[in-house]
């Protein structure tokens, strides 16, 4: 069971006086508190520290956490580009990073970034898993690319990746079409359900879709991606989510909490609230700390920390998911069958 942590890269949670330099000593104060993980997010809606320069910033300072992207937009990069800078944390790191991707939101927070990108809204799913494909080629050695987006030929020799086929690559997404293509084509999955029992069927509609494809539905990790405020009381929590769902999102939390897993309260109304997705199955759970300044988040930190302990005690209890894995799935804890599946533009199976 891994307990995760997104780093506060955005200004509007390290706060108007804060200095993002204490960035690398936060995520080294998280290893040190025993989250497995140091996730952060890519975005152009507000100022931030932008998420690969982030992470090569932590690759040299940490030693065992994994490095990861919740979730990283590949639209705003160049492909080639991209590989070689993901290829490039990996190898600084050793082979801790972790690539959740995502195609972006209607609306406000994803439309108007493909304008700015100058790459087309339309077919943004298939340009998604395109790119990933592409990746995942380079990274192999390949040095030309042919899919119903992306075209290349004569591909100088690449940057590889520390791991061979390079680092597991995870889908952010919880609609049909998300569901069925993770469970093809991606190495995990990171959703933000606000119902357990969504995050439980969805996982189910994965497990099968990977079974379909010949791939080992055990071979893909099941994320949760949770917004968390440890309080004295969910009144209280309450009250300072609602200043940080304005300040990030410019929407009131009652609207926010429609959309994404926002928990608060207790400690134990939040080991409880978080131990129901672990029942549904989550196995990484990466938690976005609810403060919006470095010295409450600081105070969030060290307080979710001590509720890592029970929280994996709650994952040795055995969940419904973990006995309903599909038709060809392994039972917890064994290896993964090789996957057999392509894809798009690929010539090898997704790792």
């Amino acid at each position: 069971m891994d307990i995760g942590v997104l780093l506060p890269t955005g200004k509007a949670q390290w706060g108007a006086d804060g200095d993002p330099r204490e960035l690398v000593a936060f995520a080294v104060r998280a290893e040190q508190l025993g989250f497995s993980s140091l996730f952060v997010n890519d975005t152009l809606i507000s100022p931030r520290i932008e998420a690969l320069t982030m992470l090569a910033a932590l690759a040299p300072v940490t030693e065992r956490a994994t490095l990861g992207t919740g979730a990283l937009l590949p639209f705003l990069r160049r492909p080639i580009q991209a590989a070689q800078s993901l290829a490039s944390v990996d190898l600084l790191s050793a082979g801790r990073l972790t690539v959740a991707v995502g195609a972006g939101f209607p609306g406000r927070f994803g439309q108007p970034f493909y304008t700015l990108s100058e790459v087309p809204w339309e077919r943004r799913f298939t340009r998604l898993d395109e790119t990933v494909a592409l990746w995942r080629e380079l990274w192999g050695g390949a040095t030309s690319f042919h899919g119903e987006i992306l075209n290349f030929d004569n591909i100088p020799p690449a940057t590889l990746p520390f791991r061979a086929g390079g680092p597991p690559i995870w889908l952010g997404g919880a609609t049909p079409a998300a569901l069925a293509r993770t469970g093809r084509l991606y190495d995990g999955w990171l959703p933000y359900p606000p119902d357990p029992a969504d995050y439980q069927s969805g996982l189910l509609d994965i497990r099968n879709a990977a079974a379909q494809a010949g791939r080992s539905p055990a071979g893909i990790t099941p994320a949760l991606f949770v917004s968390v405020r440890v309080d004295s009381s969910l009144h209280s929590g309450r009250r300072a989510l609602e200043d940080y769902a304005i300040a990030n999102y410019g929407m009131p939390l009652e609207e926010l909490e429609k959309i994404q897993a926002i928990i608060t309260g207790t400690p134990q109304a939040v080991i409880e609230s978080l131990s129901r997705y672990i029942a549904a199955g989550a196995r990484h759970v990466i938690v976005r700390l609810g403060a919006l300044d470095l010295h409450s988040q600081h105070d969030q930190l060290e307080r979710v920390a001590a509720l890592i302990p029970s929280l994996r005690r709650a994952n040795a209890r055995p969940s419904p998911s973990d006995t309903n894995r599909g038709p060809s799935a392994h039972p917890p804890g064994t290896p993964a069958d090789p996957a057999t599946h392509t894809l798009p533009g690929s010539g090898r199976p997704p790792r």
